[in-house]
């Protein structure tokens, strides 16, 4: 399955040119302009099993470095500013990696 069964390649492309500068990713707006936080949550949960590269069951943080590219090949690494700030939006348990509840509820949010 591939981002683009849940959502339009146009959407997706819009959101990633949004943040092409270092330090300029912020999650909450990146999921508004791909159009994922409208979706339900049986596509948060999809889109999460293809951002889980390693099918762990979790998104670690070695994972978000390369979030943008699981979206389009080719797009920027995250630095480490916006890793480390992405997983603590997101990490309400506070055990270093995003389960897919915690993703679900910052996409949702």
């Amino acid at each position: 399955m591939s981002l683009s069964s849940v959502l339009s390649a146009d959407a997706i492309d819009s959101a990633i040119k949004d943040c092409q500068a270092p330090d300029s990713f912020c999650p909450k707006k990146f999921f508004q302009l791909c159009g994922l936080s409208k979706k339900s949550p049986q596509d948060v949960k999809k889109v999460f099993g293809i951002l889980d590269n390693d099918a762990s069951g979790f998104i670690e943080e070695e994972e978000l470095k390369f979030f943008l590219q699981r979206f389009r090949p080719g797009a920027r690494v995250l630095t480490d500013k916006e890793t480390k700030a992405f997983l603590n939006a997101a990490d309400d348990d506070s055990d270093g990696k995003i389960g897919a509840e915690e993703f679900q509820a910052l996409v949702l949010s």
